[in-house]
């Protein structure tokens, strides 16, 4: 499903002209070889283009369509018009010429194999130099001393004749295309390619992805069977899935497209995720972005999203949004030389922000003053998960990888989530450097406690509790206690103006999990509180405990259990806010 996706989008990009044709790719040359007519070397120049690294302007590759490169491992594998020193000149700057010697040897059956039937002077001055070319003779050729020490570090160089590059002559073309399309490199066995159906020629090792972070620099393989236990019948590497030339091509075009388009490339944990439509139209690449973004928040796209989620067409970025499109996610993450698949989904468009919003409407709670936006996003999310001020701040990637699809398939939220969460709630202390900065009960993990028990129902945390604001009907005991310990810690600042360390820091954790131990020392402390107030607040805080504890009963409970103390967490979370709130008010 993956493939063929991906394969389908390469056609796409391909009409679009995004996509070389089969057979040709991007490739970064240095240098280009001059030749004559009997297929002298005549002269190296250079095609560096200038780019900006920091401050320095440096001379850089230069990235041309070019004959496909062959993914090579430890063996000898010859490129076409396009290779290294080593391959194209029978010389390297390793110290290993009788190496070099074979390279060249390959390049030169390949490019007699390829070229054996074009009559073209180009092709024949290329020829001319494979034929007549003497690797010993290199380094004391006047054309390559001004750049040899940067040939043979391993630029690419590529052939140019009679005032244009031989690449582009039309017969060698058709040529690479007709050697590329069916000669598979497993030899020519044909099977049946389980990606298009059709029967032709395998491609034995695919083309390398490039762009996953933590992958290979090189690239790294998709699909790969590399040891005999995952081989089967006797068939050696990709032969066991196999996959038509074509489409081996086209879908390592597709995705290594789509992970070169940085602007719409994420990370979710250790995965890098890409998303495309079917029809190849960028616009809905930049309105699904801004689930990992700020924009999300901009008024314009807001009622796009709308819109769209209501069934209908929108316009944005100077293009027609059309809910019913199919659209993917994938999510890749590195694994040694190869890539692993984290997630794959499928869904039309408008299903996608279906869900998306949803979810928001989940975790809308509300919010305190530094809130910038209207809920938490998902990178903070699983930021609240995580000690911040560990050496690793990153998200656990299971954990990354199950909450994007329980968004954007609207399942319940994994258990994982709830865990992370409970666990920097017990653990968090107060930032001794910075007090005032909140800690344990944050706006983002509030907000994950409510949209957790809003998709996973719990009896214990009922629908009262899960509201946007402080629910003071509420007759949970759970909830309720929350408030209360909310409003004790009131009393407390109240009494004691400027105290850095307040009964949140001692006590919350033992009063969210054993009530009954912690929360009779707690109002006693709470009445000689109320005794440095003046009247007229004392009075005040005495009604508002009165109305609280007649919620509560005679006893206090022995002890909570997880959910009962998501709930109490909650009821803490909105009378804060609610105290702030009133406080601005005023």
């Amino acid at each position: 499903m993956i493939l063929q996706a991906l394969t389908e989008y390469y056609e796409v990009l391909q009409k679009q002209g995004k996509a070389a044709a089969p057979g040709w790719g991007p490739v970064k040359v240095s240098y280009t070889l001059y030749l004559g007519e009997g297929g002298t070397l005549e002269r190296v120049a250079s095609i560096q283009i200038e780019q900006q690294r920091g401050k320095k302007t440096v001379p850089a590759p230069q990235i041309m369509s070019l004959p496909a490169p062959e993914k090579r491992t430890v063996g000898v594998v010859s490129n076409f018009l396009c290779d290294n020193s080593s391959y194209m000149l029978g010389v390297d700057g390793k110290g290993r010429p009788q190496r070099a010697l074979e390279c060249f040897a390959a390049c030169k059956a390949l490019h007699e194999k390829v070229l054996s039937d074009v009559d073209t002077p180009a092709a024949r001055a290329v020829l001319a130099f494979f034929q007549s070319w003497q690797p010993e003779a290199a380094p004391e050729h006047p054309a390559l001393a001004e750049y040899w020490e940067d040939i043979l570090s391993g630029a690419n160089l590529i052939f140019r004749y009679d005032g244009g590059f031989v690449h582009d002559d039309p017969a060698i073309r058709r040529a690479w295309e007709r050697h590329y399309g069916g000669s598979g490199d497993d030899g020519g066995t044909e099977m049946v390619c389980l990606v298009t159906g059709e029967k032709g020629p395998v491609e034995n090792t695919h083309p390398s992805v490039k762009g996953v972070q933590g992958a290979q620099s090189s690239g790294a393989a998709l699909v790969s069977f590399n040891a005999p236990a995952f081989c089967s019948y006797g068939r050696e590497q990709n032969r066991n899935a196999p996959t038509s030339k074509a489409a081996a091509f086209a879908y390592t075009t597709a995705l290594n497209y789509l992970l070169s388009d940085r602007e719409h490339v994420y990370r979710m944990g250790d995965a890098t995720v890409v998303f495309w439509a079917k029809s190849g139209e960028a616009a809905y690449q930049s309105t699904f972005g801004s689930l990992f973004s700020d924009t999300y928040e901009e008024s314009d796209l807001r009622n796009v999203i709308a819109e769209l989620c209501k069934g209908h067409k929108a316009e944005y970025d100077e293009a027609m949004l059309d809910p019913d499109m199919d659209f993917y996610v994938l999510g890749l993450s590195p694994n040694a030389a190869r890539l692993s698949v984290r997630f794959f989904l499928r869904n039309s468009f408008g299903g996608f922000l279906q869900n998306i919003q949803a979810h928001r409407e989940r975790l809308r709670i509300v919010r305190p003053a530094y809130a910038k936006f209207e809920v938490p996003s998902l990178k903070s999310l699983l930021d609240a998960t995580v000690n911040q001020n560990s050496r690793n701040k990153d998200a656990s990637p299971e954990l990354a990888g199950e909450m994007l699809r329980a968004v954007l398939n609207n399942t319940p939220y994994p258990a994982t989530l709830l865990n992370g969460v409970t666990l920097r709630i017990r653990a968090e202390q107060r930032d001794k450097e910075h007090p005032e900065r909140p800690f344990k009960i944050t706006w983002e993990r509030a907000a994950i406690l409510k949209a957790y028990y809003s998709k996973n129902p719990n009896k214990n945390v009922p629908k009262e509790v899960l509201t946007v604001s402080l629910n003071e009907a509420s007759t949970s005991i759970p909830y309720t206690l929350g408030r209360l310990f909310s409003v004790l810690e009131e009393i407390q600042q109240k009494a004691n103006p400027g105290i850095n360390s307040t009964i949140k820091d001692k006590y919350f954790n033992s009063a969210s999990a054993t009530p009954a131990v912690v929360f009779p020392t707690l109002v006693n402390l709470a009445q000689k509180h109320l005794k440095k107030l003046e009247a007229g607040w004392r009075v005040s805080y005495e009604k508002k405990l009165q109305g609280i504890t007649d919620k509560l009963g005679e006893e206090y409970p022995a002890r909570l259990t997880l959910p009962q103390q998501g709930a109490f967490q909650l009821g803490y979370y909105h009378q804060t806010q609610a105290r702030y709130e009133k406080k601005e008010e005023k």
